[in-house]
């Protein structure tokens, strides 16, 4: 995509802080860090969002995650790791590129909040059910 601003990196237009790659993944430094050590991994096929991405190249995207985030651990040692992805402008995602973040956590003020209201008790257990079953036979 010529105007995709990942594209443009993976094509060498925009230079990076490469941290891994192979045949079919990139990752490398968020230029925006919210924590140091926050990485971005894509992969080199160009899918919009998660409802764009396929299945092979969603297991080469996943399968890349671990060992990236081990490079994390072992570099940064990190007390955890929020590993995120915004799917829609309306979930937050800004580049119309499918990635997922690694955010290193070290402490409650490293500048990273993700706290969400669950509604758990709003729900019996015939809704949940129902629930389920609606998101089961769509797939």
């Amino acid at each position: 995509m010529s105007d995709c601003i990942f594209c443009k990196i993976l094509d060498g237009e925009i230079p990076s802080a490469k941290i891994y790659e192979d045949d079919d993944v990139y990752a490398f430094l968020d230029i925006s860090q919210v924590t140091e050590g926050h990485t971005l991994v894509i992969p080199k096929k160009h899918c919009e969002d998660v409802f764009d991405l396929d299945e092979d190249t969603a297991a080469k995207l996943f399968k890349a995650v671990p060992n990236i985030a081990r490079g994390i651990r072992s570099a940064f040692n990190p007390q955890g790791l929020n590993m995120l992805n915004n799917n829609g402008s309306f979930a937050d995602q800004s580049v119309f590129h499918v990635h997922l973040h690694l955010i290193p956590r070290y402490d409650e003020s490293d500048g990273f909040k993700s706290k969400w209201q669950t509604h758990g008790d709003d729900y019996t257990p015939e809704q949940l059910q129902n629930i389920a079953q609606s998101i089961s036979n769509e797939i």
